[in-house]
């Protein structure tokens, strides 16, 4: 298994001491506005469990996100396999998901990038997407910020009922040709 490091931002795999404030971070309203619903408990745990699981098998995926300095679980950052029903599909994924008082600092777009070079160097991915609902504009900035580039095509996403709000959803890619190198 792979940790990855940024400046302030540590990305390892899950724990169980995550299992609560995950939990928290799924439950809260405004980290989950661009959701048709926030997640159980339950259901939390039952995510925290698949990407634990997915990063012991693969070697990557959905890291837990730890600010250096305070050792605090912020959310998740990493990759994932985008489901056969997505209709840009087959693709890898790149997201994240971070407790609202970390937003606002470049913790998102740090380790995002740190994923994007393990992405296009370690696993020689050709391609990384990202999607999200329209409506959401501080996750299309920090996409943008990434480097990638919106690929025009607007779509339902197939999970959501098409007349809810958040059934529209914005795709971005980014190729490895097109990618922005950090600057060491």
């Amino acid at each position: 298994m792979t940790d990855l490091y940024t400046n302030r931002v540590t990305l390892r795999q899950w724990q169980l001491t995550d299992l609560e404030p995950f939990r928290q971070l799924n439950s809260d309203p405004v980290v989950m506005e661009h959701f048709p619903e926030a997640l159980s408990n339950e259901a939390s745990d039952l995510l925290a469990e698949r990407c634990r699981t997915h990063i012991d098998k693969a070697g990557w995926g959905l890291w837990a996100a730890e600010e250096k300095t305070s050792r605090k679980f912020m959310g998740f950052v990493g990759l994932l396999e985008v489901p056969d029903f997505m209709p840009f599909a087959p693709a890898v994924e790149i997201g994240w998901r971070l407790h609202h008082l970390f937003w606002g600092n470049g913790y998102a777009t740090e380790a995002a990038l740190e994923v994007l070079d393990f992405a296009f160097d370690e696993l020689q991915l050709d391609r990384v997407v990202s999607f999200t609902a329209s409506s959401n504009l501080r996750s299309i900035a920090v996409m943008k910020r990434l480097g990638m580039a919106d690929a025009h095509k607007k779509f339902l996403h197939p999970k959501i009922d098409p007349e809810h709000d958040l059934a529209e959803h914005v795709l971005f890619t980014l190729s490895r040709s097109n990618r922005r190198v950090l600057e060491t």
